[in-house]
């Protein structure tokens, strides 16, 4: 099994994680957070749906200015609107995972803010990082709507909130 293969394959499996996070993702909470420092529920779960659409930016570019980044994620008013981004996201990422090869995964990769350089990673550990930031974002993403108390799906198996449990 090839590089990209792998990362497809569990693409899929957090793909399915990550939508029943969403689908639970209450439309009059979106404003909530739980401290003036942290995200608000829309931006936290729209910064989950919108991960894996950075495969398709790690792969197709050599790296990203953050400084002046053109990247301005959709307001996104309630679940329906979340999980359409989402699917949009998540096709993006598995198109532009299904047309890698291996040898694509290779060249270095650039985070930069301005002139400083943040990171510079061959683009197989950027896809690996986006994929770690989906499964973290979205576990924060659950500490809030358990603080909210909204029933929690489990990633992998069944949830305390789940029968069966």
């Amino acid at each position: 099994m090839t590089m990209t293969q792998k990362f497809l394959a569990q693409l899929e499996e957090e793909a399915i994680a990550t939508r029943k996070m969403l689908s639970v993702v209450p439309d009059d909470k979106f404003n909530w957070q739980p401290h003036p420092k942290s995200m608000t529920v829309q931006h936290l779960a729209s910064h989950v749906a919108e991960i894996p659409g950075w495969f398709t930016l790690a792969l197709n570019t050599d790296g990203l200015d953050v400084s002046n980044s053109q990247f301005h994620p959709p307001v996104i008013n309630n679940r329906a609107e979340l999980l359409d981004f989402f699917e949009q996201k998540l096709a993006q990422g598995r198109s532009s995972l299904q047309n890698a090869t291996d040898e694509d995964l290779k060249p270095n990769w650039t985070m930069r803010y301005g002139d400083r350089v943040v990171s510079v990673r061959p683009k197989e550990d950027v896809i690996r990082m986006s994929m770690s930031q989906i499964i973290h974002h979205r576990a924060q993403l659950g500490v809030f709507l358990r603080l909210l108390d909204v029933p929690i799906p489990g990633p992998y198996g069944p949830s305390v909130d789940e029968k069966g449990m």
